[in-house]
C-alpha cells in the first residue's frame, strides 16, 4: 500500500518512516487468500511482478500474468493487487479496467476479497474516476483505513472538502486513527479556513502521537498559512524535528499568501543556506514574492536559479516567472520567457494578457488575445475578464459587446467575475441601462456584484439610483462594506451633493466600518472639486490623525485645495510632509506644488521645487510656464518655452495656452502672433477657442482692434461670450463706438442676462459723450432688473472669509480697518515729502 502514491510526488517519501496501523481483519483475509487450492504461484513470480510493476512496466506484467494463466496457476489477490498498483503509479486506467474485468472473471473469492476490493478503490481514487470510487466504498462490507484514505483524499482532489471533512469525523468513529488521512483533513480545513477545524485536528494529532511525521507536521503550516493564521504557522515550523522540502515550501507559500513577502525572501534564502533542496514550487513562491515587491534584482536570481537546476519551464514555473517580469514592466523579458514555455495553458496566456491590459498595452493585449484564439485555446473567466476591463478603459462599445455574446456562447455569463467586469464595462461606455440588464440577469449575486453597479452608479453621478440600491442590497440581506460607501460618496459629490456625502461619511463611521485610503481620497478630491477647499483640508488633516497615510491621489487634491484658496501655509506643511516621506519625485507631485506656490504668491518657491525635479516632464514645465504668465514674467516665460526644444520635449496645447497668457499679461503682440502661427505650422496642433482668446485679448489690449477684427473673422470657430467682451473693452479705450455697437448687438445675444455687458456698452457710449444713449442703456438694465455685481477683495483667516467691497462698511471692524489705512496712509504722505539723505 505504501507504494499507491506516485513515486514523483515529492511528499511521498515522507510516508516511509511512518508505519500505518491495519484493521486485523484486513490482513487475514489478505494472507488467507495465499493459500487457496491450486497450484501456488512462485515466490519468484511473485518478485517479478512487483519489479515490473515498480519500474512502470505494466503491460509486461500483464503480458506475465497472461502467461501464468496459460499454465493454469491460481492468481492470488497479491498478484492483481501489485498489477493495480502498477496502473496507479502509471495512471493506465483502461489497463486496470482490464485488470478489474479479470478479477471479475476469476470468480467471487477474488472479487469480493477485501485486499482486492481496497486496492480497486485505491486504483479508481487516484485516477479520479469518482462515480466508480464512491459506488465500490459503499459496496465495501468493511471499511479500513486504506479505503478511507482513499475515499478522503479523493474528495479533497474534487474539491468535496466538506464531505472529507464528515468522512475524517466518521473514520476517527470507527476507531481508525492514521496519520496519513490526516494532512487530507488538513488540506480540507485550509481550503474552507476552518481554523477552528484545524486546530482540533492538530490537538488530534498531538494526542495520537503523530506530530513527529513530518509530512503531517508540513500538512499543519500549510492549513495555518492558509488560515492566515501565519505566526502558528512558523511556531509548528520551529518546533519540528525534521523539516524536508515540503515543509519549507509551505511556509514560504504561507507568507505570500499573507502578504509577508519580504519574509518569504528571507526564508528561501535560509533554505539555500540550510542546504534544503528546492523545487519548482519553492521557486514559483519566492518569484511570487519578488513580483509584488517589485524586487528587480532577487526575481532574476530566481530565474537564473531555475535555470542552472535544469528545471523544466513548464506551464507552472513558466507562469510564476513571466508574471515577475510582467510586475517589474521589462515585457521584452516577459515575452521571451511566453515563447519558451513548453506547454501553455490558459494561465501562461492570461498572466500576460493581464499584465498588457494592467499597464494600458491594449493592442498588444489584443493581438496575444487573437494569437491565443488560434491556437485553439478557449478564454476562460480570467481572460474575459481582461478583455473586458481593456474595453472599460478605452470605452470600446464593439468589442464589449463581442466579448459579452462569446460570455453567453460559452455559459460564462453567471460567472460573477465576468459579470461585475460586464456591468463596469457598459458603465464606463455611458450604457447604464445594459449594465442594469446584467445585473438583473445574474441570479447569485454577491457583495462583488452589488458594488459594482453601485460603481457604475456613482461614476455616472445618478447618487438617487445609487442610494436605492444601497438599501436594496441590505433589504436582500447583503450588508454594504466600505465599497459600498466609498461607491455612495463619489455619487453624491460628482452630483454635488456635498451634505448628503459628509453625511454618509459620518453614517459609515457609526456604524464602525472604518474609512480606507480610498474613502478619505475620494472625499478630499470631491469637496476641492465642489469648492470646498477649507473643509478638504480639514479632513485631510483627520485622515493623518486617524494612522492613515495619504497617497499621491489625496495628497494632489490637498494641494488642489490650497491653491484654489491661496492657502500657502497649510501648503507648505503638505510640500514637508511629501519631503519627509520621499514622496517628490512624482511628476504629479511636483507639478501640484509649482502650481501651487506660483498661485500662492510665492514664485521663488515654485521655481525652487521646479530646479530640484530631475526628470522633468512636460506637465512640470507648463505649471512653471503659467506661473512665470501669471505673475507677467513674459520674458522668463518665453525663456522656459524655448528650453522645451533643446530638451526636445514637444509641447501640447496646455502649453501654448500658459505662453500666449504670459504674452497677452506683458503685450507681447508680435511674440503671440508668432506663437500661434507656430502652433499648427511647427508643432501640429490645432489652436482652439482658449489660443485664439488670449490672442484676440492681446491684440484688443494693444489697441490693434483692426487685426484683432480680422482674427475674428478668419478664426474657425464663433467667437463666445469672452472674445467679443475683450474687442468691446477695447472699443470704449479707442472711441470705436459703431464697432461697439455692432460687437454688443451679438455679445446681447450670447449672454441677455449678463450685466457686465450692458455696463461695457454704456462705457463705449459714455466714452464717446452721448451721454442719453447711456441713460437708456441704464434704463434697460432696471426694467430688465440687472444690476452690476460690485468688484471685491478678500482673504481667508483661518476657516472664516472677509470679503471686502469698495466703499462698504459693513465689516464689523470697519472702524479698525479704516484707522489702521489712515496711519498707512499719513505714514506714505510723510515718507514721500521726507528729506532725501545721502
Amino acid at each position: 500500500y505504501l507504494s499507491v502514491t506516485p513515486t514523483p510526488n515529492p511528499q511521498f517519501s515522507q510516508f516511509k518512516s511512518a508505519k500505518p496501523r491495519k484493521s486485523p481483519h484486513f490482513a487475514q483475509t489478505h494472507f488467507a487468500s495465499l493459500h487457496e487450492n491450486g497450484p501456488i504461484v512462485q515466490k519468484s513470480n511473485l518478485d517479478q511482478f512487483s519489479s515490473l510493476c515498480k519500474n512502470g512496466q505494466v503491460r509486461e506484467a500483464v503480458g506475465l500474468l497472461t502467461a501464468m494463466e496459460s499454465e493454469n496457476l491460481r492468481i492470488g489477490p497479491q498478484i492483481y493487487g501489485e498489477l493495480l498498483q502498477g496502473c496507479v503509479c502509471e495512471r493506465a486506467f483502461f489497463t486496470g479496467q482490464q485488470i478489474h474485468a479479470r478479477i471479475h472473471k476469476s470468480g467471487e473469492s477474488i472479487a469480493r476479497n477485501e485486499f482486492v476490493e481496497t486496492k480497486l478503490l485505491i486504483f479508481y481514487a487516484k485516477c479520479n474516476a469518482h462515480e466508480v470510487a464512491f459506488r465500490l466504498f459503499s459496496r465495501l462490507e468493511v471499511h479500513n483505513v486504506f479505503s478511507w484514505a482513499a475515499i478522503i483524499g479523493l474528495h479533497c482532489r474534487m474539491g468535496n472538502h466538506e464531505e472529507a471533512l464528515l468522512g475524517f469525523c466518521e473514520m476517527q468513529n470507527n476507531g481508525f486513527p492514521d496519520n496519513f488521512v490526516v494532512p487530507n483533513a488538513l488540506k480540507a480545513c485550509g481550503a474552507l479556513k476552518l481554523i477552528g477545524f484545524g486546530r482540533g485536528v492538530h490537538g488530534y494529532v498531538v494526542k495520537m502521537g503523530f506530530d513527529g511525521c513530518v509530512f503531517v507536521g508540513s500538512s499543519l503550516v500549510d492549513m495555518y498559512g492558509k488560515c492566515d493564521e501565519v505566526e502558528d504557522a512558523r511556531k509548528v515550523f520551529d518546533e519540528m524535528l525534521d523539516r524536508n522540502t515540503v515543509a519549507w515550501n509551505s511556509m514560504i507559500v504561507g507568507y505570500v499568501l499573507n502578504g509577508l513577502n519580504e519574509e518569504a525572501i528571507e526564508m528561501f534564502y535560509d533554505m539555500r543556506v540550510e542546504g534544503v533542496e528546492q523545487t519548482r514550487v519553492t521557486l514559483s513562491s519566492f518569484l511570487t514574492a519578488s513580483a509584488n515587491l517589485g524586487a528587480l534584482e532577487e526575481g532574476l536570481q530566481g530565474h537564473a536559479i531555475a535555470v542552472l537546476c535544469g528545471f523544466e519551464v513548464d506551464n507552472f514555473l513558466g507562469s510564476s516567472i513571466l508574471n515577475f517580469y510582467v510586475k517589474v514592466g521589462l515585457y521584452e523579458e516577459a515575452e521571451l520567457v511566453f515563447r519558451s514555455v513548453s506547454k501553455k495553458d490558459v494561465v501562461t496566456w492570461n498572466v500576460l494578457i493581464c499584465g498588457y491590459v494592467r499597464n494600458g498595452k491594449f493592442q498588444k493585449a489584443l493581438d496575444l488575445c487573437q494569437l491565443m484564439r488560434a491556437e485553439n485555446m478557449r478564454f476562460d473567466s480570467v481572460t474575459l475578464t481582461s478583455i473586458l476591463s481593456m474595453c472599460a478603459d478605452t470605452s470600446n462599445m464593439k468589442l464589449g459587446k463581442e466579448g459579452h455574446c462569446y460570455c453567453i456562447r460559452n455559459n460564462l455569463e453567471s460567472d460573477l467575475a465576468v459579470a461585475s467586469s460586464t456591468i463596469n464595462m457598459y458603465a464606463k461606455c455611458n450604457r447604464i441601462n445594459s449594465a442594469i440588464q446584467v445585473f438583473k440577469s445574474t441570479t447569485k449575486r454577491d457583495l462583488v456584484l452589488w458594488n459594482s453597479l453601485l460603481a457604475a452608479y456613482a461614476e455616472l453621478g445618478l447618487s438617487g439610483e445609487a442610494l436605492k440600491l444601497f438599501y436594496k442590497m441590505q433589504l436582500d440581506g447583503v450588508p454594504p462594506n466600505v465599497i459600498s460607501y466609498n461607491s455612495l460618496i463619489l455619487g453624491f459629490l460628482r452630483n454635488g451633493q456635498v451634505d448628503e456625502a459628509k453625511d454618509m461619511f459620518s453614517q459609515m463611521q457609526s456604524l464602525g466600518i472604518l474609512p480606507n485610503l480610498i474613502t478619505w481620497t475620494t472625499l478630499i478630491s470631491g469637496l476641492t472639486q465642489n469648492g470646498f477647499g477649507y473643509d478638504a483640508i480639514l479632513i485631510f488633516r483627520q485622515m493623518q490623525e486617524a494612522g492613515v497615510q495619504p497617497n499621491s491621489v489625496s495628497l494632489i487634491s490637498a494641494l488642489s485645495a490650497c491653491t484654489a484658496l491661496a492657502l500657502l501655509h497649510y501648503g507648505r506643511t503638505i510640500h514637508g510632509y511629501i519631503t519627509r516621506h520621499d514622496l517628490f519625485p512624482s511628476i504629479p507631485m511636483a507639478t501640484s506644488l509649482v502650481d501651487m506656490y506660483a498661485k500662492c504668491g510665492c514664485l521663488y518657491q515654485a521655481k525652487n521645487v521646479f530646479d530640484t525635479v530631475v526628470n522633468k516632464e512636460l506637465p512640470v514645465y507648463n505649471a512653471m510656464i503659467s506661473g512665470y504668465a501669471s505673475h507677467g514674467q513674459a520674458v522668463q516665460a518665453l525663456s522656459l518655452f524655448k528650453h522645451l526644444e533643446d530638451v526636445g520635449i514637444d509641447p501640447d496645447n496646455i502649453t501654448f495656452n500658459c505662453i500666449l497668457s504670459a504674452c497677452n499679461h506683458a503685450g507681447l503682440v508680435s511674440e503671440g502672433l508668432e506663437l500661434l502661427n507656430d502652433m499648427a505650422s511647427k508643432h501640429n496642433i490645432k489652436p482652439g477657442m482658449e489660443h485664439y482668446g488670449c490672442v484676440l485679448s492681446l491684440l484688443s489690449k494693444s489697441g490693434n482692434l483692426d487685426k484683432a477684427y480680422e482674427l475674428l473673422e478668419t478664426m474657425p470657430y464663433e467667437p463666445d461670450a469672452f472674445m467679443l467682451g475683450s474687442l468691446l473693452a477695447s472699443c470704449k479705450e479707442k472711441h470705436e463706438t459703431e464697432l461697439g455697437e455692432y460687437l454688443s448687438e451679438h455679445l446681447l445675444q450670447l449672454e441677455p442676462g449678463n450685466s457686465g455687458n450692458y455696463i461695457a456698452l454704456s462705457n463705449v457710449y459714455a466714452t464717446a459723450g452721448m451721454w442719453d444713449v447711456v441713460t437708456k442703456v441704464r434704463n434697460v438694465m432696471k426694467e430688465k432688473g440687472l444690476h452690476k455685481n460690485p468688484g471685491c477683495s478678500w482673504i481667508q483667516i483661518g476657516k472664516e472669509l472677509h470679503v471686502f467691497v469698495s466703499g462698504d462698511e459693513s465689516h464689523p471692524k470697519t472702524k479698525d480697518i479704516y484707522a489702521t489705512l489712515a496711519l498707512l496712509g499719513m505714514e506714505m504722505h510723510f515718507s514721500e515729502h521726507a528729506p532725501m539723505i545721502y
